[in-house]
């Protein structure tokens, strides 16, 4: 480009992204970037700097919509002095408000569901509705840019599903993701090959039920979440692969055997039992009971033994005794997990959860207590296990002491160690000297 026209191009017009919630969000957030990238738009870490705004909603964790809201209201300032100031809600509480954000907040532009934000550049431009939050036949995939050479951090996120059908008593998705969808393998396997030719070593397969995924191959036949990544793990280059959220009852043979075979699938796996009650997990409509899977957990650890395991719990759930949360506490002491997350019981409009009687708040605040305690005396257990231990680890950003470097460990903890001559991107065998509450120390191997 010639000075001249370097003075008399149009600036690029900046967008900012605030993303809630969970890593598929993280994803999300990216792809809408690169659609919008196409009218014109760069991303700015700076609100104050931008011409649109895009929150980027989450519904799973309590009080979702009230965020959004105390979000917007503090916008107002910045869209009276910038009246030309685009504002947009997308992800999941955009799907579940809908025209109630437009009501409640008239200084929002456009409110976008998950399923439908390769439509964004339309909204924008006008020449679609202002509230997009149907389930769209078309893949939105399809439409979306396709994601430009550039180079990426060492580790990223590739949707593989989204949606789900098990239908939890408690749980907003189906009503906000939709069904179940899997994207078909070769969508996949492109994706994966690209990020890999931009430097990425590690690729985390997202999905709200990540291993029900069942996409069609080549032939028009249908492929496990097995056979998928058995596939990755043929990428040169790929030398890391994760997935998350899992259910229990799609933990198929193909994908433990993987968990064997293919030395590329990291030994973690996130499982969510959330209860370890039968009776709270036919509440819940789990469709699993706690021997079922204890039983499964014996049959991973069989095929990967040094496998790292963590799980969601949620406390408190209508109905729940005493008895009850100790079933849960017994399930926690017989598993071990490396960590877990746990919550309070919250009601999400529209769920059949919704209208049961909540559990005395001051009950359900003890049994949380109790329950994290034992949680966080495992994870201690779990990282102390490490020392002494030779781990690989990614080198991901360095550290706040002049030398350091920080990565993720096989089994996802922050490892810091001194590696001066090393660079963002390099995996390395690194032995752990040191545990610290929420991460470790390590030492270059010799």
């Amino acid at each position: 480009m010639t000075d001249q026209a370097r003075k008399t191009a149009p600036a690029a017009k900046k967008l900012f992204i605030k993303t809630y919630g969970c890593q598929m969000n993280v994803y999300d957030s990216q792809r809408m970037a690169e659609a919008m990238s196409a009218e014109g738009y760069e991303l700015t870490e700076d609100q104050a700097q931008a011409d649109m705004v895009l929150l980027n909603t989450c519904h799973i964790r309590e009080k979702a919509a009230e965020k959004l809201y105390s979000d917007l209201g503090r916008l107002k300032p910045f869209k009276a002095e910038k009246p030309d100031l685009k504002i947009g809600v997308a992800g999941c509480v955009a799907q579940a408000e809908g025209e109630e954000i437009i009501r409640r907040m008239p200084l929002v532009d456009l409110v976008v569901g998950p399923q439908t934000y390769h439509r964004l550049p339309e909204m924008l431009r006008g020449e679609a509705p202002r509230i997009l939050t149907e389930f769209p036949e078309e893949d939105k995939f399809d439409h979306l840019p396709q994601r430009r050479a550039t180079r990426r951090a060492p580790a990223a996120f590739l949707t593989v599903q989204e949606g789900c059908d098990k239908f939890c008593a408690f749980c907003v998705v189906p009503y906000t993701r939709g069904a179940e969808v899997s994207r078909p393998v070769e969508r996949i396997l492109r994706e994966a090959r690209d990020l890999v030719e931009r430097g990425v070593r590690e690729i985390t397969l997202l999905g709200q039920n990540v291993n029900g995924w069942h996409g069609a191959g080549g032939d028009g036949r249908e492929w496990g979440f097995g056979r998928l990544i058995r596939a990755l793990g043929e990428i040169e280059g790929l030398d890391r692969i994760r997935y998350t959220t899992s259910h229990p009852n799609d933990m198929a043979d193909d994908l433990i055997e993987a968990h064997r075979d293919v030395p590329q699938l990291m030994p973690y796996l996130h499982l969510p039992v959330q209860s370890g009650s039968d009776r709270i997990l036919k509440a819940m409509n789990r469709k699993h009971s706690a021997s079922e899977y204890l039983r499964l957990i014996d049959r991973i650890r069989e095929a990967r033994p040094d496998i790292m395991l963590t799980s969601d719990f949620i406390v408190g759930f209508p109905g729940e005794t005493d008895q009850d949360h100790a079933d849960t506490l017994r399930l926690i002491e017989e598993v071990g997990f490396g960590t877990a997350f746990s919550f309070k019981y919250s009601p999400r409009p529209g769920t059949p959860a919704y209208e049961r009687a909540e559990v005395d708040g001051a009950v359900a605040d003890a049994r949380l207590q109790e329950l994290q305690a034992l949680l966080t005396r495992q994870q201690k257990a779990a990282q102390e296990s490490m020392i002494g231990r030779t781990l690989g680890v990614l080198f991901e950003k360095p550290g706040r002491i002049d030398g350091q470097m920080v990565g993720k460990s096989d089994y996802l903890h922050s490892v810091f160690v001194n590696a001066p001559d090393a660079q963002i991107g390099d995996l390395v065998q690194v032995r752990i000297v040191e545990s610290a509450p929420n991460s470790l120390r390590g030492e270059l191997a010799a």
